[in-house]
């Protein structure tokens, strides 16, 4: 009997402990501001961010708040869905026990305001964030996340979404990773970094041309060209959890310009091993499965519809000049979508069925976005040196791509719109060929 009462009473404790964890704070209210990220006319809210305020015991880090606030700065500024209030402009701090005074925040133009709090102690930290819609004077998200101190950013991608979440009823884009070539070793090798362009980490050490890396669809390896060994370009794959390197395509001529199927059990990729570079389909171990263009000019760059069913080409077809074109994958049908530029490349179809792709406008490469018939052309990009080798995001709104508008190409973040382009990387050398983990 007394066991049986020790072991309800330890079970109680735990209860309790859960409900200190997990139940922090009363239900969420539901938000007044909802933006509807599907509409072309939707506008940026603002959002005030004071500094976090530091409840850490005496002597631990005191910049570690700046850096917190920074991260969650800037990923609400690459959503696009927000404007963020200049800090000079608030009368109304974080400071422990100071009111929150909603007019203070509403006369200066706020609809939004984040309040938070950290602890650090030693490697641990805690960060406890509150949301308000300042209309309506009332707090409508409380989250408190725990984690390593080092991986401080991860933690602010996940409260930013749940920010994102709760305003638009979607996911943002906060905790992708993207991979990408950089040069800054002296040779091409590929790099892994978040969705940011921070954390950026060297993955390939081939000591020689690495090209074209593509993500697997579920996020566990990735392809890409390689003339290691002063051979190639061979296809290689790499599993991300075991750092394994295998050759799926090392054929004579051409291996290039891969990509996956969507459901990731095949490749198309262009062969040129029999004359003719034309694009063919085959499993993990390199075997053929198909030939998907089958003619004399060249065929590179596939891109596969999210159903698997079409694929996006860029061929010569068409009087010698790069073009895009559009096949059925089941009755070999093609048809060519791009009329407007002598020169168009790297098509990018997007899990919202638009295709994105670069041309060539009045000598400089520029970002454009088209339906699959050739309908409805968008020009994303204008006037600012070369944009180049577009990719989208897993959830079809956002294009990452490169661009040496600046001197040296880096990699940009832009809306289909593109009237929020922003800098994700910085780092020495050049950084081309995004591509975008799901």
């Amino acid at each position: 009997m007394e066991e049986s009462l020790k072991m309800r009473g330890s079970l109680l404790s735990l209860i309790s402990v859960l409900a200190t964890l997990f139940i922090f704070y009363p239900m969420e209210a539901s938000a007044r501001i909802f933006i509807d990220i599907n509409s072309p006319f939707s506008r940026k809210f603002a959002v005030a961010i004071p500094e976090f305020r530091n409840t850490s015991p005496q002597g631990s880090s005191q910049d570690l708040g700046e850096k917190l606030s920074r991260v969650i700065s800037n990923d609400l500024d690459l959503s696009g869905y927000f404007s963020l209030m200049d800090k000079g402009a608030f009368l109304e701090g974080n400071r422990e026990g100071e009111a929150l005074n909603f007019k203070n925040w509403s006369v200066i133009g706020a609809e939004l305001l984040i309040k938070a709090s950290y602890s650090s102690v030693g490697q641990s930290l805690e960060v406890d964030l509150k949301l308000y819609d300042v209309y309506w004077g009332r707090q409508i998200l409380g989250k408190r996340v725990l984690g390593e101190t080092h991986r401080h950013r991860e933690l602010m991608h996940r409260l930013s979404n749940d920010i994102i979440r709760l305003l638009t009823g979607y996911d943002g884009i906060t905790m992708t990773r993207l991979a990408f070539v950089g040069d800054a070793t002296g040779n091409k090798e590929i790099y892994l970094s978040d969705y940011d362009g921070h954390n950026a980490a060297q993955l390939t050490s081939d000591k020689s041309i690495v090209l074209s890396p593509r993500w697997s669809p579920d996020g566990k390896r990735i392809i890409y060209n390689s003339y290691r060994d002063n051979k190639g370009p061979k296809l290689y794959m790499r599993d991300l959890s075991t750092g394994a390197v295998r050759t799926v395509s090392g054929r004579s001529g051409l291996n290039i310009g891969a990509t996956w199927s969507p459901d990731g059990t095949r490749v198309a990729l262009t062969l040129s091993e029999k004359g003719d570079s034309d694009i063919f389909l085959i499993d993990l171990n390199g075997n053929i499965v198909q030939k998907l263009t089958d003619h004399w000019a060249i065929d590179v760059s596939p891109s596969f519809s999210p159903d698997g069913s079409r694929m996006a080409f860029v061929s010569n077809r068409a009087g010698g000049t790069p073009q895009i074109y559009v096949m059925n994958i089941s009755d070999g049908a093609v048809e060519r979508i791009t009329f407007e530029s002598k020169y168009c490349t790297s098509p990018s179809w997007s899990s919202r069925n638009r295709i994105a792709f670069a041309a060539v406008s009045q000598g400089l490469l520029d970002i454009y976005t088209i339906a699959p018939d050739g309908s409805r052309m968008r020009r994303v990009t204008s006037g600012t040196g070369n944009n180049e080798d577009p990719c989208w995001s897993p959830d079809g709104r956002y294009i990452v791509f490169s661009s040496n508008r600046n001197g040296r190409y880096h990699l940009y973040l832009t809306n289909e719109g593109g009237d929020h382009q922003r800098l994700l990387t910085n780092l020495p050398g050049n950084q081309t060929a995004p591509s975008w983990a799901p």
